[in-house]
C-alpha cells in the first residue's frame, strides 16, 4: 500500500506549471505560479491574500531567476516562509537544466518539512552573525569559498546565495552562532573525509 502524501496547509509559490506538477506529485498542496521572473502585480496580490489567509511558502529554483523571484516576493510579503533545494537536487537528468520540477518527490517533501521562517522583529546587533565571522569561516573569499557557502547553506536550509545575500539570510532567518558554526564544522569535516 502506498504511503499517503503529506498535506501542506500553506500555498506554495512556484515558478511555473511544471513546478506545480512536481510539488503535487510529492504533497497535497495548492500553488501560486509566478509565470516568469518579473512577478506581475496580480501575482503579488494573490501571494498577499494567501499569506493573510493560510500562509505562503516560497519554493523557487536554485538559480538566478529563482532567487530574483524569491527576493521580489519577500520584499512585497515579508512574512513568507522559504523552502530550498540545492542545485544538485534540482538538476535535470541530462545535466543541462536546473529547477524544482526536476527534484525527486522525497527531496521536495524534505524541503517543505525544513522551511525557514523569517523573523520580522529586530535582532540586537550583538546577536547578529558578522561579516567577519562569515569571512573567517572561509565562506566569502579564497579557494572554494563559493562551494563551501553552498554546502553550509544546504545544512542550514537557507539555500545558496552570494556572500551579501548569504549574510542577509543568516540574519533574516535568525541563524544563531552555534547553529552557524556547527554547519561550518560539518562541512569542514565532510570535506576532510572526502579528501582522504
Amino acid at each position: 500500500m502506498e504511503k499517503a502524501k503529506p498535506v501542506v496547509e500553506e500555498c506554495i509559490v512556484v515558478e511555473g506549471r511544471d513546478d506545480t506538477v512536481a510539488v503535487q506529485r510529492a504533497v497535497h498542496a495548492d500553488t501560486i505560479e509566478t509565470i516568469g521572473s518579473s512577478v506581475p502585480p496580480h501575482v503579488i496580490g494573490k501571494v498577499k491574500l494567501a499569506s493573510s489567509r493560510r500562509g505562503v511558502i516560497v519554493f523557487t529554483d536554485p538559480d538566478y531567476p529563482g532567487e530574483r523571484i524569491r527576493r521580489i516576493i519577500s520584499e512585497a510579503v515579508p512574512a513568507c516562509k522559504h523552502a530550498f533545494v540545492s542545485k544538485k537536487e534540482a538538476m535535470a537528468a541530462d545535466g543541462k537544466s536546473i529547477g524544482v520540477e526536476h527534484a525527486h518527490p522525497q527531496t521536495i517533501r524534505r524541503a517543505l518539512e525544513s522551511v525557514r521562517e523569517p523573523v520580522l522583529q529586530r535582532q540586537k546587533n550583538s546577536e547578529l552573525i558578522t561579516i567577519e565571522e562569515v569571512r573567517a569561516a572561509g565562506l566569502l573569499a579564497g579557494p572554494d569559498a563559493r562551494a563551501r557557502r553552498s554546502l553550509v547553506g544546504e545544512h542550514l536550509n537557507i539555500g545558496y546565495a552570494n556572500g551579501k545575500q548569504f549574510l542577509k539570510r543568516l540574519h533574516v532567518f535568525r541563524i544563531g552562532r552555534q547553529e552557524f558554526h556547527e554547519a561550518v564544522a560539518k562541512v569542514k569535516q565532510q570535506n576532510e573525509e572526502s579528501s582522504q
